[in-house]
C-alpha cells in the first residue's frame, strides 16, 4: 500500500495505491471519484453541507474493486473528493463564471463538461445544486491541480507504463458508479435501465475483444449492460486508451442502487456479491490472449 503525501490539507494524501506483492495480470484499476476526505477550507467555502457534497462521490467503488491486489493487480484511488477536484477531466476545464479573475488562454472553458457545471473544479454537485457561496480565484484551481490532479495522473501513468513494460500490453479499467435514474416511464418499469455501462469511446480506447468479453461475462451473470450509452468514457479512457500502442482503456459504470442506499449513503448486502463478480470480471479480462488485442 502506497500513498502520495503531497497533502490537500494538513497531512492528507492525494491518493493511495493498493499494490500487489507481485503483478500477475496486465491490468491497472483506477477509482478517481471515490475519495471522501473533505478539506475544512473547502467546506467553509461551500454553500452545501458535507452530505449534499457527497452526492457527487462514487461511494464504495474503491471498496468494490478493493480485491485488486489479491489478483496481482494494482488499484489507485483518489482520496480527494470529486466535488473538490475531478481527476477524470483535463487538468484545466473550468467555468470562467466561477472565478473572480480572468482565466488564462490555455484553460478549456467551452467543453460540454464545463457547460454542465462539471469541469475539473465543478460548479454543481450531481443533482445540479451550486457548490460555492462565492467566486474562486484561479490560484485556488492551480493549487488543487498541483496537489491532487498532477500527482494522481503521474502515478496512474507510471502504473500503466510499468504494466505495459512487464506484459507487453496494459488494460486500464476506470471504475465508476452512476446514480439511479428517476421514476421509470410508463411501460418501462425499469426493465430497460442498465445495471452497468461499458465505455470504450465508441471503439477507440480498447480492442474489441476487451469490451466484447466484458459484456458477455456480465450478461452471463444476469446484468443489464449498455455500451457507451449514456457514458462513453471520460478523460481517463480517452487519454490513456491507445490500442495501437498496447494500452487499452475501458470505463465501467455501475448503478448505485445495486449496492447502496443512495439517500443514506450506506452499503446494501449485494455489495459483497458485486465485488466478487467484479473480481471475476477482472480475472477474465486479465487472461485474454494478447494476440486477440489487436487494434480494430
Amino acid at each position: 500500500m502506497d500513498a502520495q503525501h503531497d497533502p490537500i490539507a494538513g497531512s492528507m494524501p492525494a491518493f493511495e495505491i493498493l499494490a500487489p506483492t507481485r503483478r500477475i495480470l496486465p491490468l491497472v484499476l483506477a477509482s478517481p471519484h471515490s475519495g471522501n476526505h473533505y478539506p475544512d477550507e473547502f467546506l467553509a467555502a461551500a454553500r452545501l453541507d458535507a452530505r449534499a457534497l457527497r452526492k457527487s462521490e462514487d461511494c464504495f467503488v474503491d471498496e468494490i474493486f478493493g480485491f485488486a491486489p489479491s489478483l496481482g493487480v494494482p488499484l489507485i484511488r483518489a482520496l480527494f473528493p470529486r466535488a473538490f477536484l475531478d481527476a477524470n477531466r483535463e487538468a484545466y476545464e473550468l467555468d470562467p463564471e466561477m472565478f473572480a479573475d480572468p482565466l488564462p488562454a490555455y484553460v478549456n472553458t467551452r467543453s460540454p463538461r464545463v457547460a454542465a457545471g462539471l469541469g475539473t473544479i465543478a460548479r454543481v454537485v450531481a443533482n445540479g445544486e451550486d457548490i460555492y457561496k462565492g467566486k474562486l480565484r484561479f490560484a485556488e484551481a492551480m493549487e488543487r491541480v498541483d496537489r491532487c490532479y498532477t500527482p494522481y495522473h503521474t502515478a496512474l501513468r507510471q502504473l500503466v507504463e510499468e504494466t505495459r513494460a512487464a506484459f507487453g500490453h496494459a488494460l486500464l479499467i476506470d471504475c465508476h458508479s452512476m446514480p439511479s435514474p428517476g421514476p421509470a416511464p410508463a411501460g418501462d418499469r425499469g426493465r430497460n435501465r442498465p445495471d452497468i455501462v461499458l465505455g470504450d469511446c465508441y471503439g477507440n480506447a480498447c480492442a474489441a475483444a476487451v469490451i466484447n468479453a466484458a459484456e458477455q461475462f456480465l450478461r452471463g451473470l444476469g446484468y443489464k449492460v449498455n455500451r457507451n450509452n449514456p457514458y462513453a468514457g471520460g478523460y481517463t479512457t480517452r487519454h490513456y486508451g491507445r490500442p495501437r500502442q498496447g494500452i487499452h482503456a475501458l470505463q465501467i459504470e455501475i448503478a448505485r442502487n445495486l449496492y447502496m442506499d443512495e439517500t443514506a449513503l450506506t452499503r446494501l448486502p449485494f455489495l459483497d456479491v458485486l465485488a466478487r463478480h467484479m473480481g471475476e470480471l477482472v480475472d477474465t479480462l486479465g487472461r485474454l490472449p494478447s494476440d486477440g488485442l489487436e487494434p480494430r
